[in-house]
């Protein structure tokens, strides 16, 4: 979830060598198994299960967005009535998992799977969702579309995050501290900026963001603490936030290549209650079932990680057991 993009020519022309497939896992652990009854050639459900993995929840999705907004409402409030320094550092902290939540409706929403009303879909995907988290809906549907079109291709918005795993512990350390002391958040700030005071056809976008950013503020001085805007809302978008994003996205595609098999360009990492909280809200961390078929909405990615399981195309020693055991793989180089 970025604002700024960079594909494989700009590395390419930045001179900087770039080396793909590093965590890619070996042909020998790829079953050839497809198709199936149930699954196409390219690991798609066949269209009858398709069309019911496919339903969108809409009663559902409004309590999904509104508990975001519950979420960042109680860790601002818990930690103005406790007004302790403590409580402050801990808010910093926890509002990192609110704009994970608000950028993975978004990214629904991009994907028009929040709500069946289109119309419904992008407003509250751009002013609930996207445009608090600083995300442009529009210019990153389009940048994301081309994610999924071709992992590692020519357009990939995010090839930065992604190629030269795994890379050293020092190299991997010094990437993380960039994103907690606010350098990359600074990075992805400035375009925005830039855009708002240049014409030109992002600046609409930009200045509404920016005038979703300045009801916030006018929220925080109703309550007589405009200042809180800073600490608690623009300080985690730039750190905590950061740090989450990073990890999630090498989580995702870190170390792969470009493939028409997803389990070459995606991979899969178990599971749990605690990731799902801190760093893959909404089922996020089913990446690789979300890149088999990117018009599934989230609350059915599960079902059809279980479909790829069943069918043998996906097999136990191609998850990683945890997102740490991960990190130290992706962490080795």
């Amino acid at each position: 979830m970025r604002i700024d993009t960079t594909t494989s020519a700009d590395l390419e022309a930045s001179g900087r060598g770039m080396r793909l497939g590093g965590l890619v896992p070996p042909d020998d652990r790829l079953p050839d198994v497809l198709p199936t009854e149930r699954l196409t050639e390219s690991a798609m459900p066949v269209p009858e299960i398709r069309s019911e993995l496919r339903r969108i929840d809409d009663v559902r999705n409004v309590a999904t967005v509104a508990l975001a907004w519950v979420q960042a409402a109680v860790t601002i409030g818990l930690a103005v009535w406790i007004a302790h320094p403590l409580a402050y550092a801990a808010a910093v902290v926890l509002m990192g998992p609110v704009f994970a939540r608000f950028a993975i409706i978004g990214h629904e929403a991009a994907h028009k799977l929040l709500f069946t009303n289109k119309r419904l879909n992008d407003a509250v995907g751009k002013w609930l969702a996207g445009y608090p988290g600083f995300v442009p809906l529009e210019i990153y549907r389009r940048s994301h579309f081309a994610h999924h079109k071709e992992e590692f291709g020519p357009n990939e918005p995010d090839m930065n995050l992604y190629v030269d795993y795994p890379v050293s512990r020092t190299s991997f350390r010094r990437k993380l501290v960039r994103d907690a002391v606010g350098i990359s958040g600074w990075k992805n700030l400035k375009p925005l900026l830039r855009a708002a005071f240049t014409s030109g056809p992002a600046r609409p976008v930009a200045l509404r963001i920016i005038g979703s950013q300045v009801v916030l503020l006018a929220g925080f001085t109703a309550f007589g603490r405009p200042e809180l805007y800073l600490l608690l809302w623009l300080l985690p978008w730039m750190t905590t936030w950061r740090v989450l994003n990073r990890l999630r996205s090498i989580a995702e595609h870190g170390g792969m290549e470009a493939s028409s098999d997803r389990r070459r360009t995606t991979h899969h990492i178990r599971q749990s209650r605690l990731a799902d909280f801190w760093l893959v809200p909404l089922n996020t961390g089913w990446h690789l079932a979300h890149h088999v078929d990117m018009g599934v909405p989230w609350r059915n990615l599960p079902k059809l990680h279980a479909e790829l399981v069943e069918a043998g195309w996906f097999t136990p020693d191609l998850e990683y057991s945890s997102y740490r055991s991960f990190w130290r793989a992706a962490s080795s180089g």
